[in-house]
């Protein structure tokens, strides 16, 4: 059976994160989303309400499964047994980061692969920090993200 990990910190998981999902849910017959926390990162959701929130966005992918996450990739993916990490790459930039990392997660766990797939050209210019600037000045949205997400927003918004 394969299986893959795609993690991330999804604050707010968008339409990006969720084709990413989508497609690795083809190529993998288990796909975990872990819903990472980083003490020293400043979220708009919590953990719970960002693993609340990807649940409901991945919800009719029978083969994903979305799981809070504290500790480091590769503690994850021993504690699972997974040692393929799924990774979206949105441009150059995104490549530079994900070969470092992927070198790294691979030194320290030698079992370790990384898969990378390409954002669609409609999708690749959406990010969680985007996402969170375009709310900020008042715009909508609704093209960037799951339903779902707009839903939690604007109770979180009061």
């Amino acid at each position: 059976m394969s299986k893959a990990v795609f993690s991330g910190t999804f604050d707010p998981i968008t339409l990006g994160h969720v084709d990413i999902i989508r497609r690795g849910a083809q190529l993998f017959d288990e796909l975990y989303v872990g819903i990472l926390d980083n003490p020293a990162k400043s979220f708009f959701f919590t953990h719970e309400e960002r693993f609340r929130i990807a649940q409901e966005a991945v919800a009719d992918i029978p083969n994903v499964r979305v799981f809070l996450h504290t500790g480091s990739m590769v503690e994850f993916l021993r504690t699972h047994d997974v040692y393929t990490i799924l990774r979206g790459l949105r441009g150059s930039t995104d490549l530079e980061y994900e070969k470092q990392m992927a070198e790294i997660n691979q030194m320290l766990e030698p079992r370790c692969e990384t898969v990378s797939l390409p954002a669609r050209p409609e999708l690749a210019s959406i990010s969680s920090s985007a996402v969170k600037e375009v709310a900020s000045i008042g715009e909508s949205i609704k093209r960037l993200v799951p339903e779902c997400v707009i839903r939690y927003w604007n109770e979180k918004q009061g």
